[in-house]
């Protein structure tokens, strides 16, 4: 008899790459874009992701990639073209200038929205693609609109502008002919929020102790009554100050973006039944980012496969999805009602924006 898994077991990730044999990928990716004048770099992104996607095993199958480089190479061509024709009509009609950023604002839902559909649809898992039935209104609100929520609000409404965008996405995707949705708790999101924004507010402290520390240090070697040392301690100050904002920003952004994934991941549902699994730690993923830049750095970039490896092994490793009822059986209804979908998307995907 088959053995099976007991009911709403979790069903944990597993990622099989080796960062000996994704340098290989890597480097070989680097020589051929440098030399193709970044050209290859379209093809390069295929072969990443077919490798990075081709060791992410769930129930010992693993995902597929199936774009095409030259897919790639036309999406950013038209992104790259339509900017170009944007600022060269503006150069010739200055009063174009006004309009300029609202056309791009009409376009970039829409990038977004195509973008987003060209990556599930070349993206299977046991011979079923996804897919995303996402409008360009739903990219203009969940994203341009709630990031400027986000912005204008000093961060303090960042939870809703997440639910907003998470919405979006997931509402929107497909497995087959199964459809995905969540609906995360804003109190849950609030809570993820709360470690960023208390360590964007000490580190800040700390930044603007910093600055003010720098310009006292500063006007004991110049002269201070002179314009051009009030002015040079002025500048010491700002960037005494902006730069570790920055690392404060950048290590909230990491907390608060592993805290939202948790949420999220735990709140949304395949086909009604089966919910999603996330348990990534902050604190660990934390140090596993900052110890990636550092030995990349270190290293002038030849251990960025080791770095880029060891993220996705633990990334995959801490998701997954808790199955309502034997997996067998699930995965097989699936696939018998995907296989239709399957086919209808093959020569459909379209071509990828870079968004």
């Amino acid at each position: 008899m088959t053995e099976t898994r007991p009911v709403s077991q979790v069903t944990r990730g597993e990622f099989r790459g080796q960062a000996g044999e994704y340098f290989g990928i890597w480097i070989v990716n680097i020589l051929l874009t440098i030399v193709t004048l970044g050209i290859y770099s379209a093809w390069a992104k295929v072969r990443r992701n077919r490798y990075f996607y081709g060791n992410s095993f769930v129930d010992n199958h693993s995902f597929d990639y199936h774009a095409r480089g030259l897919q790639i190479l036309i999406g950013r061509a038209i992104v790259f073209v339509f900017f170009v024709v944007v600022q060269v009509v503006s150069v010739f009609y200055p009063l174009a200038g006004i309009v300029v950023p609202f056309v791009v604002l009409l376009a970039l839902p829409w990038l977004l929205s195509r973008g987003l559909r060209f990556s599930a649809r070349v993206t299977s898992y046991r011979n079923v693609r996804f897919d995303f039935k996402g409008t360009p209104w739903g990219a203009f609100v969940s994203v341009i609109l709630g990031g400027l929520v986000a912005f204008f609000s000093l961060g303090l409404l960042a939870p809703l502008a997440s639910r907003w965008l998470y919405r979006y996405v997931f509402n929107n995707l497909r497995y087959g002919d199964r459809s995905f949705a969540t609906d995360p708790r804003i109190g849950k999101l609030y809570r993820a929020w709360v470690p960023a924004i208390i360590v964007t507010l000490i580190g800040a402290a700390i930044a603007v102790g910093l600055g003010v520390m720098i310009y006292v240090a500063s006007g004991a070697m110049d002269d201070a009554a002179s314009k051009e040392g009030i002015a040079l301690r002025g500048i010491a100050m700002v960037y005494g100050t902006l730069i570790p904002l920055l690392f404060v920003y950048a290590i909230a952004a990491v907390l608060y973006r592993v805290g939202v994934r948790n949420v999220v991941m735990n709140a949304t549902l395949l086909d009604g039944r089966h919910r999603l699994f996330s348990d990534m730690g902050r604190l660990r993923y934390l140090w596993i980012v900052v110890s990636n830049l550092l030995v990349t750095v270190l290293t002038l970039g030849l251990m960025r496969p080791w770095a880029a490896v060891r993220e996705q092994r633990y990334v995959v490793g801490h998701s997954g999805m808790i199955i309502d009822g034997d997996i067998g059986d699930v995965v097989a209804s699936i696939e018998a009602s995907g296989s239709a979908v399957t086919a209808e998307y093959l020569d459909m995907e379209g071509f990828d924006f870079g968004f």
